[in-house]
């Protein structure tokens, strides 16, 4: 970096939901930069509070870092999402970075459902998550990944991705996944990585008792006839995957898989945000 060149942002956001009675209520925020959250909402009644992450600038940019710490506390039940697309712009040489830490205590739940992420051709970016449980906790997180901002014909053909996720119950690993994309990479057209596809679509749900016929509903979910799908049961995690080429389909899907494993999860059928219609 040659000197006086600007940094980026360096942001900061802490959110602790805690429980209080037969509700949950936002106990603790705290930011610094450009990351915020919207007044709680309660479309579900107390039990469950829905909270809206921000980051006002719309999009991140090399030398941007953003840090998300999320504590959920024994019994609460909160869920969590964004209010449109994030996009991570090309970069000048310098990489952008996105933390995301969510720890839940024993008997409590989150949601991480934000927005679809797509990722400019030549930026330069990385992306970890780290999901710590309690006994008992239950997790439900997804993330949509577009590569290259396909409605105008762009390709991820320069670049760089680094993606890591962690999920581990009571310092036991549930999953551990990470990897690197380079944009132009054959890997990207091989049938053994993308086959070709700009949209990756991955649901985590740790906690739900995943029974036969609950697999075989969240199986007999239709999309794109171009697209594959799948659902997996491991022990104490459901995985669902989707690949294609539409941000759209995907969420479409991974929020049915969604309707379906909630109930299960968490003991509500799924309320859908209200954010996601705007």
């Amino acid at each position: 970096m040659k000197h006086g060149e600007p940094l980026g942002w360096q942001a900061e956001l802490a959110l602790r939901f805690e429980r209080r009675g037969e509700g949950t209520v936002l106990a603790e925020r705290r930011h610094r930069g450009p990351l915020a959250v919207q007044k709680p909402l309660y479309p579900e009644g107390e039990a469950v509070c829905h909270a809206i992450v921000l980051h006002p600038p719309a999009g991140i940019a090399g030398g941007d870092e953003l840090r998300i710490g999320v504590e959920v506390d024994a019994g609460a039940q909160a869920l969590l999402t964004t209010p449109g697309a994030g996009k991570w712009y090309r970069s000048d040489g310098r990489r952008a970075r996105q933390d995301v830490t969510i720890k839940v205590s024993p008997h409590g739940t989150a949601e991480w459902l934000p927005q679809e992420t797509i990722v400019f051709d030549g930026a330069l970016a990385t992306m970890r998550s780290d999901v710590q449980l309690g006994a008992g906790a239950r997790y439900l997180g997804w993330e949509i990944l577009c590569l290259g901002r396909s409605a105008s014909g762009e390709r991820f053909g320069r670049g760089s991705l680094q993606l890591s996720t962690r999920i581990a119950r009571e310092g036991r690993l549930l999953w551990a996944e990470q990897g690197a994309l380079e944009g132009g990479s054959p890997w990207l057209d091989s049938a053994a990585g993308f086959a070709g596809c700009t949209v990756s679509a991955t649901l985590l749900a740790a906690g739900a008792p995943a029974d036969a016929a609950l697999l075989a509903a969240c199986r007999g979910i239709e999309t794109e006839a171009d697209a594959r799908c799948g659902v997996t049961a491991l022990p104490d995690l459901v995985v669902a995957r989707w690949l294609g080429d539409s941000g759209e389909a995907a969420r479409d899907w991974l929020e049915q898989v969604w309707q379906r494993l909630r109930p299960a999860l968490v003991g509500r059928e799924a309320q859908r945000p209200r954010i996601w219609n705007t």
